[in-house]
């Protein structure tokens, strides 16, 4: 068995980048048996925790760049551990290196756009709100009672735009006053920072943080659970505080006071989808549901993988901009648990798990018998 020396300066750059958590590990494995990783393939969080502590880390793998940052291992951890920091570490140590495996090339993408255009989707910044153009959209403005910050997937992809004209009729028939930032707004930055790249978040927080300050935001409702967690919890960092709403919470918020009135039936078998960073991460299970159990006609079937166990889509950690094989997508195994339950609707509430939802459902051709869908978009439909 070949004997290798612990690299002392690999430990400490590990350590300055963040990844301090490895000290507490002691190897049980616990958080190989909980990875979503080994339903697909072999995969060992534990591993990487191990050859970090004597730095041997090699940041030109693949492996570093697998973690979806789903929550599930330091849930499940008896120690104490957060692997989604050392993993994130990882990456940062990889990023200021410039090296980048052959699966994350994405990120590099990515990263280039948000710097130039403040979206990873290579779009122009000037066409932010195009999708709002023909809707009764204001620009938000001080006095304004809330921003609707829709996202870089809401403003940009053909598929979510739908789901940001959905939330739009919503809001104006419940009588919100509300308005966007449009052109004014970048990516919140949550996954570019959890892919590693910690300048370029940095960038993406203070411009979006300043903007919302100049023009007198105080409550912001998003409809992704990953800006949800960034201005939430990661602005803070930055010693702001706005209040931080997420599209379900709001919903349910408006049918409970009387303003947003269901008046029509869904006949259908739906399933709900738990986001990791709606579930897992803020503890946000119950606001969807209660919305589904108020739509009359329509039928919840659970899947066998919910609420703190619900299994991860595969989107976050910046792997929505990564190719993932065939055989892999953990997108394509929770389609399987769908049709299961006998569900002819997927309900759920986050953008990068819709795209990943229907990807799966084209190439594993349900797009005949399976429909994805926002609950926005649910509402919607019963107004």
């Amino acid at each position: 068995m070949e004997t290798k020396t612990p690299f002392k300066e690999i430990i400490e750059e590990i350590k300055e980048a963040g990844g301090d958590a490895y000290r507490l590990c002691y190897q049980c494995g616990i958080c190989d048996v909980v990875c979503p990783w080994n339903n697909v393939r072999n995969f060992s969080i534990r591993k990487i925790i191990r050859e970090a502590a004597f730095g041997l880390t090699e940041i030109e793998s693949d492996d570093i760049w697998r973690c979806t940052t789903c929550g599930t291992c330091p849930e499940k951890c008896p120690r104490g551990v957060d692997q989604i920091e050392l993993g994130v570490s990882l990456r940062r140590l990889a990023t200021n290196y410039n090296v980048f495996a052959a699966s994350a090339g994405g990120v590099k993408a990515a990263r280039g756009s948000l710097t130039t255009e403040g979206n990873p989707l290579n779009e122009e910044r000037a066409k932010r709100a195009d999708w709002a153009k023909d809707l009764s959209v204001k620009p938000f403005t001080e006095g304004t009672e809330v921003l609707f910050f829709g996202c870089c997937y809401l403003s940009y992809d053909s598929r979510m735009k739908k789901v940001a004209m959905a939330t739009v009729d919503i809001l104006n028939k419940a009588g919100v006053d509300f308005g966007i930032l449009g052109t004014k707004e970048s990516c919140c930055g949550e996954s570019i920072r959890k892919a590693g790249d910690e300048e370029v978040f940095k960038g993406l927080a203070r411009e979006n943080i300043k903007t919302f300050i100049d023009n007198g935001v105080k409550k912001i409702v998003v409809s992704s659970p990953h800006c949800y967690e960034t201005f939430k919890k990661e602005y803070s960092e930055f010693m702001v505080n706005f209040e931080v709403v997420h599209m379900s919470q709001f919903l349910l918020e408006l049918i409970k006071g009387g303003r947003l009135k269901i008046t029509g039936k869904y006949g259908k078998k739906v399933t709900y989808h738990d986001p990791c960073y709606l579930g897992r991460h803020n503890g946000i299970y119950d606001e969807p549901r209660e919305i589904l159990y108020n739509i009359p006609g329509l039928t919840l079937n659970e899947m066998a993988s919910t609420r703190n166990n619900s299994l991860c889509c595969g989107g976050g950690g910046g792997r929505v901009w990564m190719e993932t094989p065939k055989g892999e997508r953990f997108s394509d195994l929770r389609l399987e648990q769908v049709r299961a339950v006998g569900a002819e609707v997927l309900v759920t509430a986050c953008p990068y798990c819709i795209t990943m939802f229907e990807d799966s459902r084209l190439t594993l051709e349900l797009d005949d018998v399976l429909e994805i869908k926002d609950i926005t978009e649910i509402v919607q439909e019963v107004m």
